[in-house]
């Protein structure tokens, strides 16, 4: 992990990243159950999951959500701030032993309320192994602007 600044300027529609994989464990879900309390059946229980039509436990879908961004933190961009995520989607179920990486896509850049600064929206999408999509968001970032000119 290391800084690098990227201003407004820089972000290019359409510019994309990957990044390395992650096999989810056993230990991940119970780490997650203990920090969120869902020990929902579906998460924790194998025996009643076999006598469900999906046949095994689920991950959490915040679990996933939580290691697919986290992997996309590689760097620091002090220059962005993260103002949050829309439009989450939990798409296709992920279970212990899947391994799952991270797309991102520069989707749309617009004006920001505040002129030093502009608003990058990066498309996720979270990949399992078969190279199907299992969760998808948007990251808003509020980035600021490196030509002050535009804005004086």
């Amino acid at each position: 992990m290391y800084f690098k600044s990227i201003f407004f300027e820089d972000y290019q529609l359409q510019d994309k990243r990957v990044t390395l994989g992650r096999t989810l464990t056993e230990t991940d879900f119970v780490v997650h159950a203990g920090h969120t309390g869902d020990f929902f059946p579906h998460h924790m229980d194998e025996e009643w999951c076999k006598t469900q039509p999906f046949k095994k436990r689920i991950a959490h879908g915040t679990m996933v959500f939580s290691i697919g961004i986290g992997l996309t933190a590689s760097e620091i961009n002090p220059e962005a701030f993260s103002k949050g995520y829309d439009r989450l989607r939990f798409v296709k179920p992920v279970h212990i032993g899947d391994t799952i990486h991270s797309e991102i896509t520069i989707s749309e850049k617009l004006e920001a309320k505040k002129p030093e600064y502009g608003t990058v929206t990066e498309h996720v999408e979270i990949i399992n192994q078969h190279g199907e999509v299992v969760l998808v968001c948007d990251h808003l970032l509020l980035v600021k602007r490196q030509d002050k000119s535009s804005f004086v």
